[in-house]
């Protein structure tokens, strides 16, 4: 099993300390998946507005959450 599958496995236990933290980690992971996947997306030239539909949130919403974590690209590389 993966990492992922041992902690949705543990998200659903009836002892609620391994239920929680369980939850926390797929939190966790689920964020850092997001911005992988948001820096990829911006990296092929995907728009802010497609990256938002893609994610079933606003424009605004993504890009105040992403934005500031991207690389900012060199004006003297254009």
């Amino acid at each position: 099993m993966t990492e992922a599958t041992d902690l949705a496995a543990a998200a659903g236990s009836t002892d609620p300390r391994v239920g929680l933290r369980a939850v926390v980690a797929l939190r966790r992971l689920l964020e850092g998946l997001e911005r992988l996947q948001v820096a990829n997306a911006r990296a092929k030239g995907w728009s802010w507005q497609e990256i938002a539909d893609a994610l079933e949130v606003t424009r605004q919403g993504v890009h105040k959450k992403h934005a500031k974590l991207l690389p900012m690209p060199d004006p003297r590389e254009d």
